[in-house]
C-alpha cells in the first residue's frame, strides 16, 4: 500500500518555511492538492511553484494565525479553493519564544496562545463539519518534544502544545465516530530555519538523543504524510514522537 492521496486535498498551516513547506511538498507529490498558508506572500508563492512545477497542485493563502479573523478566513478561502471539502488538515504553525518564565511578556503569551492553540482549535471547528459530512479525514497536528517533560526556558511553548497534544486525544474521541482520524507528530531537534538561533544548542540538545543528530524537516513531513494517509486508517489520538529517540533515555 502506497500513501496515494490522489483526489485529496490539504490543508497545511506555516507551509512556506520548515517543516510546513516540507510536508507541503510531500503530501502534493502523492497526489494531494494543497493549500499553502502562510505570513509572507512571496514564500507562499515560491512553494506553490515549486509543487506545480513537479507536476503537482497548490495554492496559496496568506493568513496571520494570530488573529481570528484572519483563522476564519484561512478556513473560508481554503474550503472554496478546495471545492468546499478539506480532507487533511496539518496544524503546523507555531510560535516559540524560547526564555525565563518571568521575562516572558504580556505579548508573548497572548500570541503563543492564541497561534499554537487558538488557532488550531478554530480551524478544526470550522472543517470538521465538512469532513464529518464527506464521510471522514485527517488531522495532524504538529507538537513538540518538551510538550512531554519540562526544559528551563520552554514553559510557555512547551505547555502551549502540551495543550494541543490534548486536545488531539479528546478530538479523536470526539470526531472518530464521524470518521476523522486526529493525531499528532512530536518533533525533537530539527534543522530548519525557525531554529537556526539557536546555533550550537541544537546539536548539543540533538547529542543527547540515541540518533545523535538533529532530524530535518523531511522526516517528520514523512511522519506527517503516514498519519494522514490509509496506512494509518486504524490510528486515532496517538502523539508520533519523531525525535531521534529522546523520549527513550
Amino acid at each position: 500500500m502506497t500513501n496515494n492521496l490522489t483526489g485529496k486535498t490539504a490543508l497545511v498551516t506555516g507551509s512556506t518555511s520548515g517543516i510546513g513547506r516540507a510536508t507541503a511538498l510531500k503530501l502534493a507529490a502523492v497526489g494531494a492538492h494543497v493549500i499553502v498558508s502562510g505570513r509572507d506572500a512571496q514564500r507562499g508563492d515560491a512553494t506553490v511553484a515549486s509543487i506545480r512545477d513537479a507536476g503537482g497542485k497548490a495554492d496559496f493563502v496568506a493568513a496571520d494565525l494570530s488573529k481570528a479573523g484572519s483563522v476564519h478566513k484561512l478556513a473560508e478561502q481554503a474550503l472554496g479553493l478546495a471545492g468546499g471539502r478539506i480532507d487533511i488538515l496539518v496544524n503546523n504553525a507555531g510560535v516559540f519564544p524560547f526564555g525565563p518564565t518571568t521575562e516572558v511578556s504580556d505579548t508573548d503569551l497572548d500570541t503563543v496562545a492564541a497561534v499554537n492553540i487558538k488557532a488550531p482549535f478554530l480551524l478544526v471547528a470550522a472543517l470538521v463539519p465538512a469532513m464529518t459530512a464527506n464521510g471522514g479525514g485527517a488531522i495532524v497536528n504538529v507538537t513538540t518534544m518538551v510538550a512531554s517533560f519540562g526544559m528551563a526556558g520552554m514553559a510557555l511553548y512547551g505547555a502551549s502544545k502540551a495543550a494541543l497534544q490534548l486536545l488531539t486525544k479528546s478530538w479523536a474521541a470526539e470526531f472518530g465516530p464521524g470518521g476523522v482520524r486526529v493525531n499528532a507528530v512530536s518533533p525533537g531537534p530539527t534543522r530548519t530555519e525557525g531554529t537556526v538561533g539557536m546555533g550550537e544548542g541544537l546539536d548539543q540538545l540533538a547529542a543527547t538523543t540515541p540518533a545523535g543528530r538533529p532530524g530535518n524537516p523531511e522526516d517528520v513531513a514523512d511522519a506527517i504524510v503516514f498519519l494522514a494517509s490509509e496506512q494509518a486508517k486504524h490510528i486515532h489520538g496517538v502523539v508520533l514522537p519523531v525525535d531521534g529517540g529522546r523520549l527513550a533515555v
